[in-house]
């Protein structure tokens, strides 16, 4: 039950390298590979997402995606301090726009996701099958 985690600034320029880590190791854990793009793809649009309400409000920080090997689940988080999602503190609904469409490829591409709220602001959980177990060389 290894996690990995990276921290980065909230920069589109570091979305890529967050991709690239995640497939690989979705591929080490034993991810299926017919579903390696899928992965690289939702890391992609959680992190730009995450990137994208920092920049919008104004706010400084990171954004976090741990990769977890469970038992039988690849778990990858990716949560961002650009604080919580849901309504405002007046009660009213943010405006639709970039961070829906963002989360309509999400759950078009993975099966089993959760979008609820971190410690700090919002937090995107996704998951996939481990296909075969990891061999340790």
């Amino acid at each position: 039950m290894a996690t990995v985690e990276l921290r980065f600034s909230a920069l589109p320029e570091h979305v890529r390298t967050a991709r690239l880590v995640a497939a690989a190791v979705a591929r080490r854990v034993g991810v299926d590979e017919s579903v390696l793009d899928e992965v690289r793809l939702a890391v992609g649009e959680a992190c730009s997402r995450a990137v994208g309400l920092h920049q919008r409000g104004g706010v400084e920080g990171t954004v976090r995606v741990a990769l977890t090997e469970l038992e039988k689940r690849f778990l990858i988080e990716v949560e961002d301090e650009a604080g919580p999602i849901g309504p405002t503190s007046d009660g009213a609904q943010p405006e639709a726009g970039e961070d829906d469409l963002g989360l309509a490829v999400i759950t078009g591409l993975v099966e089993d996701v959760e979008v609820g709220n971190g410690a700090e602001g919002g937090l995107i959980r996704m998951s996939w099958p481990i296909a075969n177990v990891s061999v340790e060389a």
